[in-house]
């Protein structure tokens, strides 16, 4: 976050007061991404090693350094065996919120299995928290023209919010003629949809909330981004990462094949320092605070 004398002395200089943007962390381990899941058994998940709770410490430590608060969307099955650092996560000011139980995708579900599971782990995390839990994200982006359903069932399990829609064309996921800022896809009967960040140029949305593009692409490149969304659109953006993307030294467990294998270890030295740069450079915030403040009474933008 921009330091609080930074703020003071553009104010006083007549500048306009920076957009504070939504930080997020889908809260994971190495082992569970989607890319993986043809290749490793979620009945060996709890024989492999754990990574998740040493570089939350990381991630905690780096957020109060730069006074940033952000949005920890959580798996039920990680909450269940790492009580503590969710604790640890409302103890910092952080918002907790649901990112599903095991990481299946809500393509891959059922109505009613979507709803189970995301009954089960608002239960999990708001047992071990104390506290409720208002926001959800779908595993991968999850959403889309197959499941219209989704943000009714979120609404009618006590979900105010999703951020699980990315409107861009990519091979796993994406709603690409989606709305790119907040909108109520299900009416005044469902959830509120915080789509992830994208910026328009020539006619097509292209993104910039983070995840594996801002490990690829140079720093410069998603700055400019996100100050185009900020300064043009008038908008708030939404950043997204895990954990697991601060660990080059994570293990190697299996052999996905070289398209996934480059998208998910591609530049995870430099991670950490440009979560820096871009924490020292734009204002962030947890979702429910921003837009919060974006959304006014009403709880949507069109």
């Amino acid at each position: 976050m921009m330091a609080s004398s930074d703020v003071s002395s553009r104010f006083q200089a007549g500048e306009p007061t920076p957009v504070v943007n939504a930080m997020s962390v889908d809260v994971e381990e190495y082992f569970q991404v989607s890319a993986f899941a043809g290749h490793i058994d979620p009945a060996d998940w709890p024989e492999l090693p754990s990574r998740v709770e040493a570089n939350m410490e990381r991630l905690l430590d780096l957020f109060a350094e730069h006074n940033a608060r952000c949005t920890f969307f959580t798996l039920g099955w990680i909450a269940e065996r790492h009580k503590s650092m969710v604790r640890k996560i409302i103890e910092a000011g952080h918002e907790l919120a649901s990112h599903g139980y095991g990481h299946v995708r809500a393509t891959a579900q059922t109505s009613d299995q979507f709803r189970d599971d995301i009954r089960r782990t608002k239960t999990i995390l708001e047992d071990v928290s104390g506290v409720a839990v208002n926001g959800y994200r779908a595993a991968s982006f999850s959403f889309d023209t197959t499941n219209p359903w989704a943000h009714a069932v979120l609404a009618e399990e006590g979900y105010s919010y999703s951020s699980s829609i990315y409107p861009v064309r990519h091979d796993h996921y994406g709603v690409p003629d989606a709305p790119r800022f907040c909108y109520s896809p299900a009416g005044k009967n469902g959830a509120i949809e915080y789509p992830l960040t994208t910026v328009k140029l020539l006619g097509r949305n292209f993104p910039c909330a983070g995840g594996g593009y801002f490990r690829l692409l140079p720093y410069g490149l998603s700055r400019w981004a996100l100050n185009k969304v900020n300064e043009e659109d008038h908008c708030p953006a939404i950043f997204y990462f895990h954990p697991w993307e601060i660990d080059p030294d994570q293990p190697r467990l299996c052999n996905p094949g070289a398209k996934t294998r480059f998208r998910h270890y591609v530049n995870l030295k430099a991670m950490e320092g440009k979560l820096a740069q871009l924490l020292s450079d734009f204002s962030w915030d947890r979702l429910d605070t921003v837009f919060a403040a974006e959304s006014g009474s009403d709880g949507a933008r069109h």
